[in-house]
C-alpha cells in the first residue's frame, strides 16, 4: 500500500522557515520511520516521543526542511500509519508517507518501498528517524556531495570507545566495506556508520538491494559492500558532533536534553506561576501550564502545556509532556514524562513513564542499587547494562499504579497494566497484565497491662 502525498490546506502549504544552508537540495529524502522500537520496549514507538513539545518524528521533519530539503519520504509500517498519516497531514512541506509492507527487510525493504516513488538516478538521501544529529552533519555530507569522484557518501561518526553498530573499512577517506559489530579491539577504523548516506547513482543501488541476500537483517549493508566490490566509489564523511541514536528507552534522557538545549526558554503568556513558587535556572513553561502556591521548579526543566505543578511538588532537571500533574509533595527528578501522567505524594527518579499513567498515592520508584553498580535491564532474554547507576522505571502507556507501591531500579512496565496497591515490583510486568498481590493481616489481643497514653498527656510532654 502507497499512501498518496498529502494535499495540505492554503495555509501550511509553505514553510515559514529560512533554509539553513544556501539554497535547496533538489533530491528526495527518505525517512525511515518503520522500526518497531523492540529494544525500546515498552516505548511503542520512539517516533512519537515527545520533546519540548514535539514530537521526534516533528524536529526530524524540521530539522531536514532547515537544511533545504523540499521533498520528505517518510517510511512507515502498518503498526504506525495511522499516526504518520495524520502527522503528514498537519505538517508543512512536500511529504509523502509510504507504507512499507516488510519490516522483517529493514532499510533494505524501506528504501525498495520508495521505488515507484524515485526517478532514474535521482539523488537519494536515506536518514534515520531515530538517530539525532546537530546541523553540521547535513552541512558535511553535502558539502562532500559536491564531490563529483565520489557515487556515494556515507556519514561515519568518529568514537572513542567501543559502540555495538557497523563501522566504516576506508582507505584514507574510500569506504572499502563495512563491518557490523566487530567487537571491542576488532573497530577497522574510528568511524561508526551513522544512517545519513547520500547516494547519487539510485538505480544502481534499488538493482544491488533486490539482488541482496543475507540470513541476518544486513541486507541494505550486504548490498553497499557488492556496490563497493563492482566498482562504486563511496566516501566516508568524517563528523565529530552531536549524536545520538534511541536504541535503548535510558538514551531518550540525553535526547531530551539535547532538544532542551535548542529549544529558546520562555516562560508562556498563558501560563500561571504563583509568586511563592520558586524557578531557578533554565526552565520552559508552556502554553497554559500552571505552577501552583510553594513549587519549586529547578531547570533544565520543560512543564508541557496545560500541565500543573502543585503546591510542594518538586520538578528538577525533568521534562514533562501535555496535561501532567505533578500533585503535592511529588518529586520529579532526571526525568520524561509523556502526556496525561498524573502524580500525588510520590517520587519518580531517572524514569520514562509514558502517557496516560497514573500514580496512588505514596508510590515510589528506586533508581540505585545498594552496591551502586549500573543498573542491568532485560532486553529481549538477555540483561543489557544501561551504563547508568541511577534508572528507575520504563513504561509504556495506559497504566494504573495503587498507592504505596514501590519499584525497583530497571524494571520495565507494559502497556494496558493496572498494579494492585501496597506492592513491591521487582521483576519487568508484561503489557495488558493485572498485578495483585495477597497481604494476610495477623489480629490479636492487646495485652498491654500500662494502657496508651491520651495524645493529651503526649502534648503536656512536649
Amino acid at each position: 500500500m502507497i499512501l498518496p502525498a498529502i494535499s495540505l490546506p492554503p495555509n501550511l502549504k509553505q514553510s515559514t522557515m529560512v533554509p539553513l544552508f544556501c539554497g535547496s537540495f533538489d533530491m528526495k529524502v527518505l525517512l525511515l520511520a518503520a522500526g518497531r522500537s523492540r529494544r525500546a520496549q515498552p516505548i511503542e514507538d520512539k517516533n512519537f516521543l515527545r520533546f519540548c513539545g514535539k514530537f521526534l518524528i516533528a524536529h526530524q521533519v524540521e530539522a531536514l526542511q532547515h537544511a533545504g530539503f523540499q521533498e520528505i519520504l517518510i517510511i512507515g509500517g502498518a503498526h504506525n500509519l495511522e499516526r504518520l498519516t495524520p502527522f503528514a497531514r498537519a505538517t508543512a512541506g512536500n511529504i509523502t508517507v509510504i507504507e512499507q509492507q516488510d519490516l522483517e527487510a529493514g532499510m533494505a525493504g524501506a528504501v525498495l518501498s520508495a521505488k515507484p516513488h524515485l526517478q532514474s538516478n535521482e539523488p537519494l538521501f536515506i536518514v534515520s528517524s531515530n538517530d539525532v544529529v546537530d546541523a553540521e552533519a547535513y552541512q558535511l555530507i553535502f558539502e562532500a556531495g559536491r564531490n563529483e569522484h565520489f557515487d556515494s557518501h556515507l556519514l561515519g561518526k568518529k568514537v572513542e570507545s567501543y559502540f555495538p553498530g557497523g563501522y566504516l573499512q576506508v582507505e584514507l577517506d574510500k569506504i572499502i566495506g563495512i563491518l557490523e559489530k566487530p567487537g571491542a579491539g576488532n573497530e577497522p577504523s574510528d568511524l561508526v556508520n551513522l544512517v545519513l548516506h547520500l547516494h547519487k547513482k539510485t538505480d544502481d543501488l534499488i538493482i544491488a538491494l533486490e539482488s541482496a541476500t543475507t540470513d541476518r537483517d544486513d541486507r541494505y549493508e550486504v548490498a553497499l559492500d557488492t556496490l563497493i566490490k563492482n566498482g562504486t566509489k563511496m566516501q566516508a564523511v568524517s563528523y565529530n558532533g552531536y549524536w545520538q541514536p534511541i536504541k535503548f528507552p535510558w538514551h531518550v534522557f540525553d535526547v531530551a536534553r539535547y532538544f532542551f538545549s535548542k529549544t529558546p526558554k520562555r516562560i508562556a503568556n498563558s501560563a500561571h506561576v504563583d509568586t511563592s513558587a520558586t524557578i531557578q535556572g533554565e526552565v520552559i513553561i508552556d502554553e497554559h501550564a500552571k505552577v501552583l502556591a510553594g513549587a519549586t521548579i529547578v531547570g533544565p526543566a520543560y512543564i508541557g502545556k496545560e500541565s500543573v505543578v502543585a503546591t510542594n511538588a518538586l520538578v528538577r532537571d525533568s521534562y514533562l509532556g501535555e496535561r501532567c500533574v505533578v500533585g503535592f509533595s511529588t518529586e520529579i527528578a532526571r526525568s520524561v514524562l509523556g502526556d496525561d501522567v498524573w502524580t500525588h505524594s510520590n517520587y519518580i527518579g531517572d524514569s520514562v513513564i509514558g502517557n496516560n499513567v497514573s500514580f496512588g498515592a505514596g508510590t515510589v520508584i528506586g533508581n540505585l542499587r545498594f552496591d551502586e553498580q549500573n543498573i542491568q535491564v532485560t532486553i529481549g532474554k538477555g540483561k543489557v547494562d544501561s551504563g547508568l547507576s541511577k534508572l528507575g522505571l520504563i513504561t509504556g502507556n495506559d497504566i494504573r499504579v495503587g498507592i504505596n507501591t514501590s519499584f525497583m531500579p530497571g524494571i520495565k512496565i507494559g502497556t494496558g497494566t493496572i498494579i494492585g496497591p501496597g506492592l513491591t515490583i521487582n521483576e519487568d510486568i508484561p503489557e495488558q497484565s493485572y498485578v495483585r498481590g495477597e497481604t494476610t493481616l495477623k489480629i490479636s489481643s492487646n495485652r498491654s497491662q500500662l494502657g496508651l497514653p491520651s495524645r493529651a498527656e503526649n502534648l503536656k510532654k512536649l
